[in-house]
């Protein structure tokens, strides 16, 4: 008995072409679901898709390069994984960058860069996605935190609230 079977479900993950966020595709992929890969970087997300497509098969991988931090690309974005791929049923919200330097050099810029690449970036994926997932009366959004909120380093001052944050 397969106790974790997503066999026929959709899947969005966001920072999906490498590290974490494709180690979580990769088991969504390996679950059974048909996932769609993104990431801001056209070629790195291509390599990705490429390696889960030989895989898992390539109509159940999907890629898609759009910036989770435009509100209007993000929008863009999850009507076309809908209407091309199919329903979003599962979101896992994992895109993230940190800024390693001390809190005391970190500009204001920088803050800013981080908390909207990986808190805001949670709300506007999470809103546009739950559009639909209410409609259909159904669905997950999983948003990804990390140990690093309660045990911060004096390096990722602006990140430690982000994955604070993600809990909200």
């Amino acid at each position: 008995m397969n106790l974790f079977d997503l066999s026929g479900r959709f899947a969005l993950v966001t920072g999906s072409s490498r590290g974490i966020g494709y180690a979580l595709a990769r088991g969504l992929a390996g679950a059974g679901a048909t996932i769609v890969l993104n990431g801001v970087s056209a070629e790195r997300l291509a390599q990705a898709r490429e390696r889960l497509g030989e895989e898992f098969g390539d109509t159940r991988v999907h890629a898609y390069a759009f910036d989770v931090t435009d509100p209007e690309r993000v929008t863009d974005a999850v009507d076309r994984i809908e209407s091309e791929v199919g329903p979003i049923e599962i979101l896992v919200n994992n895109a993230a960058l940190q800024h390693r330097q001390p809190l005391l050099d970190v500009t204001l810029e920088d803050w800013n860069r981080v908390l909207t690449t990986d808190l805001t970036s949670a709300f506007l994926v999470g809103r546009a996605v739950a559009r639909f997932q209410i409609g259909r009366g159904s669905g997950k959004i999983v948003n990804v935190c990390s140990v690093q909120s309660d045990l911060a380093r004096p390096t990722i001052a602006p990140y430690t609230p982000r994955r604070a944050g993600c809990g909200i």
